[in-house]
């Protein structure tokens, strides 16, 4: 005779622990890469948003009596919060944003698996409002052997182009403004594409420090892909999602017109691969569902596109995010999973009156 117990019957031999590590793994080469087109001053400002976020979380877990550095948490929150600061960022802003990406989002609703939105982007959007100025300062990569600040991205040239009322592609509102490399000169020629998205996929523009090659976060996702620490679903339909929009609407507000938008330098440029793949799929404040993670992944595209094409800021990209995280718990609530062992029962037929 079996005996039949409550759920959950299987358990996951994938821990929390050893999620975080290949979450680390997959970020360190565009981490990495960062730390080489900007300087060791980029090591620094990732090193003390790791560190302030441990010791947060170390301090913390002395109060509650919980002692959490071993699942590697906080150490995820740290890099992420470090690879979305400019890199000659005053190092007390990371020091915040760590703090209060800990501190606030995650342990004042009870620690990991109960904070309602992604620590280290609600960690980013406070500094970035905050401290604006400071957050909108980028270094060019060191490929173009240039010390001075620029404070344009590829993003913010175009938006400011567009509100100074310019219109065209980008090859022809960022030229003289933004430099590229000879070999995405060489590649634009070859392939017709912009050059600025040839930079952009392979990391030689300005910006945040781990967001700035394309190539390399996708190599990263792709892993947790494989690895089975995310789905495809929110990845690939975020950013289908967003292409799609692009294509159609995001002409317009250049003066191309409707389907006539970029895609590929839109897709590459700013925090959209890095938001795609590490943060928009974060566990906890996703949905649970496939379905509404198809939901969430279509929400963050369509938010994305319309702050960066509509909005006053040239990001949307953890605006969007922190939206969705906020609507995840409506998606759940409607969007549930069938019990397991229903069978959906048959429509009474309808008595024929002789």
């Amino acid at each position: 005779m079996k005996t039949v117990r409550t759920s959950p019957h299987i358990h996951g031999a994938l821990r929390t622990d050893k999620a975080m590590l290949f979450v680390i793994l997959a970020l360190l080469p565009s981490a990495l890469w960062g730390v080489w087109a900007f300087g060791l001053r980029a090591l620094v400002v990732l090193l003390v948003s790791i560190a302030s976020a441990l010791l947060a979380e170390y301090l913390l877990g002395l109060v509650s009596k919980e002692f959490t550095l071993r699942d590697w948490s906080a150490t995820v929150t740290g890099l992420l919060v470090g690879m979305n600061m400019p890199p000659e960022v005053p190092l007390y802003i990371p020091v915040i944003a760590s703090v209060f990406a800990i501190a606030v989002v995650k342990w004042t609703f009870g620690g990991l698996g109960c904070n309602w939105m992604n620590p280290a982007l609600a960690g980013r959007v406070f500094v970035f409002f905050s401290f604006t100025s400071e957050m909108s300062s980028f270094s060019l990569p060191r490929v173009f052997a240039i010390d001075a600040l620029s404070s344009a991205t590829p993003l913010s040239a175009m938006k400011t182009a567009v509100t100074a009322g310019a219109a065209g592609r980008s090859t022809e509102l960022l030229s003289g403004t933004i430099p590229v490399t000879d070999f995405a000169l060489s590649i634009s020629d070859k392939l017709g594409i912009s050059p600025y998205a040839v930079d952009a996929f392979f990391g030689n523009v300005g910006g945040c420090i781990g967001e700035v090659s394309a190539l390399l976060l996708l190599i990263g996702g792709i892993f947790l892909i494989a690895t089975k620490i995310i789905t495809w679903r929110i990845p690939v339909v975020y950013l289908a999602s967003f292409a799609v929009l692009s294509w159609i609407f995001g002409g317009i507000p250049y003066g191309q017109g409707a389907f006539h938008g970029e895609i590929l330098l839109p897709l590459f440029s700013g925090g959209l691969m890095l938001g795609a793949f590490f943060m928009a799929t974060d566990w906890v404040t996703t949905p649970t569902t496939p379905k509404g993670e198809i939901i969430f992944a279509v929400g963050c595209g369509f938010f994305t596109f319309l702050i960066r094409y509509f909005g006053s800021l040239p990001e949307g990209v953890s605006l969007a995010i922190i939206m969705m995280n906020i609507i995840t718990p409506t998606i759940d609530r409607f969007v549930r999973v069938k019990p397991f062992g229903y069978v959906k029962k048959p429509k009474k037929e309808k008595e024929v009156k002789a």
